[in-house]
């Protein structure tokens, strides 16, 4: 399987399901927008397109000129190329913008290992039909996707107390995750070092709020690797069909 994988920060990389790409021997491409970095002219060699989280919102083309060109390209990937897609955090704002929707400021941030309640809708899922009806999952947004409901080719196939598109799949192929479901073991402390993502974990939880966060999270890690296991392997068999 031959991955693009588009990334906004260098430390927000597929985490755990890197891993296991790498361990199958796929081969990945990875473009750094944040450092200049150019998404290829052609697409077609590419199975898949995984789009990562980031520090930046969706709306700020003008900070950062490259989110222009790179909604404009995951719009051909998805929508006119009908490829297989994955998009964590921003990557699932940017997948949300791109097919109609808007993304808009949540009525107050999701930080920490939060329940995630699976609807109907994945009854049949090629990828979520064998999930728990209720996850817990590591959160770490301020923003969130809106306006998708009138949209027949989306289906919302997981929700929170705050935000409703936690899980949404486009068509048959793309699907947008809110939360984090690639984490792994290093990964709280690291993100931890990110200014914008320290002051919010910290003007919401008080000081020392980033240690017992990574103590929650690595409570959690073994069920929050069995799921990024069972997603990768769904959606390289049932989506991308290799």
């Amino acid at each position: 399987m031959e991955v693009i994988i588009l990334q906004h920060i260098k430390i927000e990389d597929p985490g755990y399901i890197k891993d296991l790409m790498l361990s199958e021997n796929c081969k990945l491409t990875t473009i750094e927008l944040d450092e200049g970095e150019k998404i290829p002219e052609s697409l077609n060699k590419f199975d898949a397109m995984f789009c990562m989280g980031g520090p930046m919102d969706t709306w700020m083309e003008e900070k950062y000129p490259w989110l222009t060109e790179e909604k404009k390209r995951i719009k051909e990937f998805v929508v006119h190329q009908k490829k297989p897609f994955l998009g964590f955090c921003l990557g699932c704002q940017l997948l949300g913008e791109v097919i109609g929707g808007k993304v808009v400021k949540s009525k107050q941030s999701e930080i920490g290992m939060l329940d995630v309640n699976l609807t109907s809708e994945t009854k049949n899922d090629a990828i979520f039909s064998s999930f728990p009806k209720s996850i817990k999952a590591l959160q770490w947004h301020s923003y969130e996707v809106q306006m998708l409901e009138n949209n027949k080719d989306v289906k919302i196939l997981a929700s929170s107390p705050i935000t409703k598109f936690q899980i949404f799949k486009y068509k048959s192929h793309a699907y947008g995750i809110q939360f984090h479901i690639e984490v792994k073991n290093t990964t709280v402390k690291q993100w931890g070092c990110v200014p914008e993502y320290k002051s919010v974990l910290e003007n919401t939880f008080g000081k020392g709020a980033l240690e017992r966060f990574d103590r929650e999270a690595k409570k959690n890690m073994e069920k929050m690797n069995f799921y990024s296991t069972n997603l990768y392997k769904s959606f390289k068999k049932k989506i991308v069909k290799i």
